[in-house]
């Protein structure tokens, strides 16, 4: 870990510690924004890690901003700051001004392509209907990827552009839809060369990846605490072979989609991530679905009340897996990539970085 993931863990660590109370999750849950809570987050450069100083940011790499996303998943911290790091980076490639705020990313959904057109003096306007957006209606910004004239193109669109039809997921965040119709937006440019057209979903993919690790670390630590309180036939719980084989395989699908989502992140430093992103993508979702399952049985009854904490985790990573693209839809990606590269690259492209 580099020296600035070194300080961005520490103060990440320490922030949602003090601050991502279970009060303030179910606060949050009832639609109040943690207005402190984002503003310690700003303060302590959190929000903009992948910002080249210059411009405001803290000028990171992706595995720096690793840290921060997992830990936000960890916590179940319940603000847009995975999208805001994504957004910050899209706006940095594109040589845009990243405002301050919450920001959030659209089109989340692959079918839903967003248009930009000129608009009167030479600035521009965006059109189309982008659904399950992430605090699509409480962000300050969107940052759009649409197509432009010629290519990609990223945009900065205010909030008040688009009309807002409210949603959430299962974990009750906010999951809105944006409908805009010749919005005017704050700034266009064309995408960097690393930006696609589909760069909101990949990048997307690759952040919920990262909080589903967090959150599946937060799964274990509770697992294993329970384990060793509840006390059954005159002994902890965890004491019987069955609930230790459990809690086994729980630190094996938490290891697996652990080292699966860094190792994304530290090839989104160097080259496309996207088969990384892929794998990540599916081995977190496949051990988000089996790990909830473990975590609940070890738990028991008490653990699908809501005044345990074990369910702000389980229902973030139930809604997580299927967003930015669920594991078939990556599976099916990674597969139609090896058979066009040919079984004579396989093993190649399975070993390299």
């Amino acid at each position: 870990m580099s020296e600035l993931g070194s300080l961005l863990a520490d103060t990440v660590t320490r922030l949602f510690n003090n601050l991502v109370t279970k009060e303030l999750i179910e606060s949050a849950e009832k639609g109040v924004w943690p207005d402190k809570l984002w503003r310690a987050l700003e303060e302590g450069g959190l929000t903009l890690p992948l910002v080249p100083e210059s411009r405001g940011g803290a000028g990171g790499a992706w595995s720096d901003a690793h840290v921060v996303v997992r830990a936000a998943g960890k916590h179940a911290a319940p603000v847009p700051l995975a999208e805001t790091i994504v957004a910050g980076w899209l706006l940095g490639e594109a040589a845009l001004e990243v405002p301050l705020g919450p920001l959030t990313i659209a089109p989340v959904e692959g079918d839903e392509p967003l248009r930009l057109t000129r608009a009167g003096g030479g600035g521009w306007k965006v059109s189309g209907t982008a659904s399950r957006v992430p605090w699509g209606g409480a962000a300050a910004h969107v940052v759009v990827v649409a197509e432009g004239d010629g290519g990609p193109m990223v945009a900065l669109v205010a909030r008040g552009a688009a009309r807002v039809v409210s949603d959430r997921n299962l974990a009750l965040e906010p999951r809105d839809t944006l409908v805009f119709d010749g919005a005017p937006v704050v700034a266009a440019a064309a995408a960097g060369r690393r930006i696609g057209v589909d760069a909101v979903i990949l990048y997307g993919a690759l952040v919920r990846a990262a909080q589903m690790a967090g959150a599946l670390e937060s799964l274990l630590e509770q697992s294993a605490r329970y384990a060793t309180e509840r006390r059954q036939f005159g002994r902890p719980i965890g004491n019987f072979q069955a609930i230790q084989h459990n809690l086994a395989l729980l630190a094996g699908h938490t290891a697996a989609a652990g080292m699966a989502a860094q190792h994304a992140f530290d090839v989104a430093d160097h080259t496309d991530p996207r088969r990384a992103v892929a794998a990540a993508k599916v081995r977190c979702g496949e051990a988000a679905g089996l790990g909830a399952g473990i975590a609940h049985q070890v738990h028991g009854a008490i653990g699908f009340t809501y005044e345990h904490s074990l369910h702000f985790s389980t229902r973030r990573l139930w809604s997580w897996r299927a967003e930015f693209g669920s594991e078939s839809r990556w599976a099916q990606a990674l597969g139609r990539a090896a058979a066009a590269r040919g079984a004579e690259h396989l093993w190649a492209d399975l070993t390299a970085r």
